[in-house]
């Protein structure tokens, strides 16, 4: 990154337009054909990749609209688009919508009447928390993710943005449940992260940016059951690391980054576990970026847990400075304190301002827009404190 300011960026989901939604719900109803859902959704990464330039963000995606989803509010599209992408998988007759948290007993009525009625409305989640890995993976997206690098390579080159980022999910992220057609749990992940690498390593070969997503790591301990102890989650956090560097084997560290965060669902979210427990773990990962949350008032003081950290040379934190947890829009001064806390901890040059996580069906479109704004202008402002 340049040595001269504060650059921008953010997590990945951006709010899809309602031409787009619609376009999706025909699809999946069998009223659209491809070709015309392609052009509906080439004109739409067109348009959100001018307006991210316009905003000022540095480091530009496509918002993830390559990901379907039907519904306004979806918190599942980030992991939900893989199961297009990959063989080995079938529906089960589980009920969807079991997912529970630890801190469930303390709200029960709370996560009844809000949590999952709110998951429960996502137009690609549902379907898919019936999906189970059941046979050999192997990836099978390669139509999908040549056609998602042609829309941002043409937007980017309309726009004319400086670089510009791909998420893609991480191995742990997708294969949460064990598949039965290999011998171990690790087996399982290692195949996964093998097919997923085709897709990783098409992202960076077409110059953009890889972003691996892996919430699992972190939002994994407040949904797991309540006997599982401490040491034994960390041993499924460190494998489930080692599998991600498995599938970025062979690719450029400078062209890939690493986000993970506790779940985006709107909760108390008092049974996160804290980074200081992984972060020694995290730092393993082969990458040359981590994108981590930092503004919500759960991990607002995880900057502290940096201060222990020897940050290599070359390797950039992305701190969210805007949250997608909250209607409240933060200041630009506010946004430029939170980056200054990091900076001041790894150096100016080793910090890039992100969000917590993706912002896309999470929180008003409108108010999505106008946390980037506040974003770019804190990014300016820490700039001129800095430098």
């Amino acid at each position: 990154m340049t040595a001269s300011r504060i650059l921008t960026t953010h997590a990945g989901s951006l709010p899809r337009p309602d031409r787009l939604l619609e376009a999706n719900r025909r699809r999946v109803a069998g009223e659209i054909d491809d070709a015309e859902l392609d052009g509906v959704l080439r004109d739409a990464v067109a348009e959100v990749v001018a307006r991210e330039t316009e905003i000022g963000i540095d480091v530009v995606n496509d918002g993830e609209f390559g990901k379907l989803t039907t519904a306004e509010v979806d918190y599942g599209p980030w992991m939900t688009y893989a199961y297009g992408r990959l063989a080995g998988w079938s529906h089960t007759d589980v009920p969807p919508f079991t997912l529970s948290m630890r801190d469930n007993d303390r709200f029960a009525d709370f996560y009844a009447t809000e949590v999952f009625p709110a998951l429960a409305s996502g137009g690609s989640t549902e379907r898919a928390m019936t999906a189970t890995f059941t046979g050999a993976v192997s990836y099978t997206g390669q139509q999908a993710i040549a056609r998602d690098l042609d829309n941002l390579r043409a937007a980017t080159t309309a726009a004319g943005s400086a670089d510009a980022f791909v998420s893609s999910i991480a191995p742990a992220s997708i294969a949460r449940g064990i598949d039965p057609h290999y011998a171990s749990r690790e087996e399982f992940l290692f195949a996964v992260a093998e097919a997923l690498h085709e897709e990783y390593r098409a992202i960076v070969e077409a110059g953009f940016v890889l972003q691996i997503d892996d919430p699992s790591i972190s939002d994994g301990w407040g949904i797991a059951p309540p006997e599982v102890t401490i040491d034994a989650y960390l041993e499924g956090v460190r494998l489930s690391l080692a599998a991600a560097n498995h599938a970025l084997e062979g690719l450029p560290r400078e062209r890939t980054r690493f986000h993970c965060c506790w779940g985006s669902w709107h909760g108390p979210h008092t049974t996160d576990i804290p980074l200081a427990d992984f972060v020694d773990l995290l730092v393993e990962v082969n990458v040359g970026a981590f994108s981590v949350e930092a503004s919500n008032v759960r991990h607002e003081l995880d900057w502290q847990v940096w201060k222990g950290i020897d940050v290599p040379d070359g390797l950039t934190l992305i701190p969210g400075v805007v949250s997608h947890a909250t209607n409240l829009i933060e200041t630009p001064e506010l946004v430029a304190e939170r980056i200054a806390r990091y900076a001041e901890v790894v150096g100016r040059e080793h910090v890039m301002a992100g969000t917590d996580c993706g912002l896309g069906g999470r929180i008003h479109p409108e108010l999505a827009w106008a946390k980037l704004e506040a974003l770019v202008e804190g990014a300016r402002l820490a700039t001129e404190r800095l430098w």
